[in-house]
C-alpha cells in the first residue's frame, strides 16, 4: 500500500483514539492562536511536562499578542529564563509586532501568511491553522515523522529536509478527508509523544497496530533512520564571580551566537591557573585574589562548556562590568542555566556567612 494511502486510512481510529485519551494541557483549553502559537513555540526544545510551568507565567504577565509585542526584551528574557534558545522569544516579539501592526493584533487564518511571520516556520504555521483555525495544514515534526516511518515501513533518514518533504505531501492529500482537522494533528503529536515513542514503542496500547507495516514486520524498533549526531564540540572557561559588597559583576553576552543578549558573570577562555587569575584580575583593574570555586558543566544543541570558577572579594567596582544584587540576579535580571549554578553556590555561600555571625 501506498504511503499516503496508509497515512489516509488512519484518520477515524486516531481521531477516535485521541478524542478518548488526550492529556489535558492549558493550551487545548480553546482555540486561541496566541495561545496554541506560545505553546508550541515553547515545545519545540522542551519537554510538555517542563513546558507548563513556563507557560502558565508566561500567559499571566503576557495575556495577549499586544502584551507580547510591547513588552521589554529584559522582562521577555526573564520569562524564557531556563528555556534556553532565546532566540525563540524574541522572534515571538517580532511576530507579534507584526500580527498588532499589520493584522490589527489577530492571527492570519492563512497558512502562507503565517509562515511569513518571523520565527514560523512550515511546522508552526502548519499547528496553528490546523488547531486554531481548521485548515487541512499538516504540521511535521519528530514526533510525526517517527510515526510515518513506522506505519510505512519506512528506511528513508527522517532527519533529511526530502523525507520531510514528502510525509508533508502525503499527510496532504490525506487531510481533507478529516472531519476534524484539529483532532488529526494533536492525535498524531500525542501518539508520537506517549504511544509510538523512541526505542521501544508501546505496541499494545496503539490504536493504529493493524496498519502499522513496521510492527507486520517485526521492524518497530528499528526504525525510524536517523543520522548519526556529530560530535560535540567541548570548549573550557573559567567564570569569575566578583563581588563587592551586596553587589555581583556581570555581562551582557553578544547579540550573535550562544546565549545572545543573556547576562552571564565574567569569563575568560581555557582554565586558567590563580596566577593567571590575578593577572586578568588586574588588566579589568581590580585588585583581590580568586580564590577556587565551583565548577560546571553545561551541554548546549552542539556545543559543551566545560567550566570552573574563581570567587573574588572586591575592593571596588569596576566600571568593565554591571552589578547586580542578589535579588536582581535572582527576580529581573536573566540568567542562563549554564550560570545558574555559580550564582546558586554564591547565594549558599553568603547565607552561611551569615549564619556564622
Amino acid at each position: 500500500m501506498e504511503h499516503k494511502n496508509i497515512l489516509a486510512a488512519i484518520i477515524s481510529p486516531l481521531c477516535s483514539w485521541y478524542r478518548k485519551n488526550q492529556r489535558i494541557l492549558p493550551w487545548r483549553e480553546n482555540k486561541d492562536p496566541y495561545r496554541i502559537w506560545v505553546s508550541e513555540i515553547m515545545l519545540q526544545q522542551t519537554r510538555v511536562e517542563a513546558a507548563i510551568p513556563y507557560y502558565h507565567r508566561f500567559l499571566e504577565a503576557l495575556p495577549t499578542v499586544e502584551a507580547l509585542a510591547q513588552a521589554p526584551l529584559e522582562q521577555l528574557m526573564k520569562l524564557w529564563e531556563g528555556l534556553g534558545y532565546y532566540s525563540r522569544v524574541k522572534n515571538m516579539q517580532k511576530a507579534a509586532v507584526t500580527v498588532v501592526e499589520q493584522y490589527g493584533g489577530r492571527f492570519p487564518a492563512d497558512i502562507k501568511l503565517l509562515e511569513k511571520l518571523p520565527g514560523i516556520g512550515d511546522y508552526t504555521a502548519g499547528a496553528i491553522g490546523s488547531i486554531a483555525f481548521g485548515l487541512p495544514t499538516p504540521a511535521v515534526d519528530g514526533n510525526v515523522l517517527r510515526v510515518a516511518a513506522r506505519l510505512c515501513n519506512d528506511d528513508a533518514d527522517i532527519m533529511l529536509p526530502q523525507t520531510k518533504r514528502r510525509v508533508k505531501a502525503d499527510l496532504e492529500t490525506a487531510y481533507p478527508e478529516a472531519v476534524d482537522v484539529s483532532d488529526l494533528t494533536q492525535g498524531l503529536m500525542e501518539l508520537g509523544a506517549l504511544i509510538c515513542v523512541p526505542g521501544v514503542p508501546k505496541c499494545d496500547l496503539c490504536p493504529l497496530t493493524a496498519f502499522c507495516e513496521a510492527r507486520k514486520a517485526g521492524r518497530e524498533q528499528l526504525l525510524p533512520v536517523r543520522e548519526v549526531k556529530k560530535e560535540k564540540k567541548t570548549e573550557k572557561r573559567t567564570v569569575f564571580m566578583l563581588c563587592c559588597g551586596d553587589k555581583v559583576a556581570a555581562v551582557k553576552r553578544p547579540e550573535k551566537g550562544v546565549l545572545a543578549g543573556m547576562w552571564e558573570f565574567p569569563a575568560v577562555e581555557g582554565h586558567i591557573t590563580g596566577g593567571k587569575a590575578e593577572q586578568i584580575l588586574t588588566s579589568w583593574g581590580m585588585k583581590g585574589k580568586g580564590e577556587a570555586f565551583v565548577d560546571n558543566r553545561h551541554v548546549f544543541t552542539h556545543l559543551i562548556w566545560e567550566m570552573k570558577s574563581y570567587l573574588v572579594m572586591a575592593d571596588t567596582m569596576s566600571d568593565r562590568f554591571s552589578w547586580f544584587s542578589f535579588e536582581e540576579l535572582q527576580n529581573s535580571v536573566a540568567i542562563p542555566t549554564a550560570m545558574k549554578p555559580f550564582l546558586t553556590a554564591m547565594l549558599k555561600k553568603v547565607e552561611e556567612e551569615h549564619k556564622q555571625k
